[in-house]
């Protein structure tokens, strides 16, 4: 995966103490304007259960510290913590694998002549990620980590199956 060299020192900062706290860092953007940047924090447990809001309040000090220790960015700017959310950000390959199956979006470099990719996860390497590309020909792509810009997962509302059991 393609990080900015801030985003990267943060991840690697907080990776370091996070499996203490029994917290698997997600993901790390720095956004927004220069003069008031944004640090976003994303964080699950990693123990598989799903994250609550408590539980992301009560990790918040010790990221807080952590990041503020590093001292990324000079001036003032703004943290926040939070879980993956629906649409997670997949970053390792690891959560490739652990996804398999699911539908995701995900944004290269310049792969192949595009960059926007919507499919499903079909196969996982240690060195890269093959999408079955729905109703595309061809219908799958294989693409280096190296060069995955985002990929985040594509939640599916499936509201037609509710309906027909009513």
């Amino acid at each position: 995966m393609v990080k900015s060299k801030l985003e990267q020192s943060i991840i690697d900062a907080l990776e370091e103490v996070a499996s203490v706290h029994g917290i698997d860092i997600v993901d790390v953007e720095v956004v927004g304007a220069t003069k008031a940047p944004c640090v976003r924090v994303r964080i699950d447990r990693l123990d598989g259960e799903a994250i609550s809001l408590d539980d992301v309040t009560a990790q918040n000090a010790w990221v807080s510290d952590c990041v503020e220790g590093l001292d990324p960015i000079s001036g003032s700017y703004t943290l926040e913590v939070s879980s993956p959310g629906m649409a997670r950000p997949l970053r390792r390959p690891s959560d490739f694998e652990r996804f398999t199956g699911e539908q995701v979006e995900l944004t290269t470099l310049a792969t192949q002549g595009r960059r926007a990719f919507k499919g499903a996860i079909a196969a996982v390497t240690p060195d890269d990620v093959t999408l079955s590309l729905d109703g595309e020909d061809p219908d799958t792509v294989t693409i280096p980590f190296a060069e995955v810009k985002k990929c985040v997962l594509k939640p599916v509302f499936d509201f037609k199956s509710k309906k027909e059991e009513n």
